[in-house]
């Protein structure tokens, strides 16, 4: 049987790895001061999740793609951590909003300067 650190760090892992699978998050973030994050084997860090203990909420901090309204995001994410974890508080914070990427296909006269 794997020991708590261990299983700490696959549960921390897990979560992030379901909600970097939400197609509006860009990618984790350590929020502010890099706090929020977990310490997984080897002095290693998983920025942007954070198991609570306890009564504690798991806390996420992400980048997010610009399209979602963040309230609508927070509880769609809160969903897929309550997914991995069953029924847990989540606090999600978010440390910045980009853009969407550029579509690889052009639009027709997209990018082509006015005449």
């Amino acid at each position: 049987m794997p020991d708590a650190p261990d299983r700490a760090a696959d549960v921390a892992a897990e979560v992030a790895a379901a909600v970097l699978d939400h197609p509006a998050v860009a990618r984790l973030d350590g929020g502010p001061f890099g706090t929020v994050a977990s310490y997984l084997p080897g002095r290693r860090r998983l920025l942007g999740v954070r198991i609570g203990a306890g009564d504690e909420p798991v806390e996420l901090a992400v980048v997010v793609r610009l399209g979602t309204p963040l309230p609508q995001l927070a509880e769609e994410l809160g969903a897929v951590v309550r997914g991995v974890l069953g029924p847990v508080p989540v606090e999600v914070t978010f440390s910045d909003v980009v853009s969407p990427p550029r579509s690889a296909t052009p639009r027709p006269g997209g990018d082509r300067p006015d005449p």
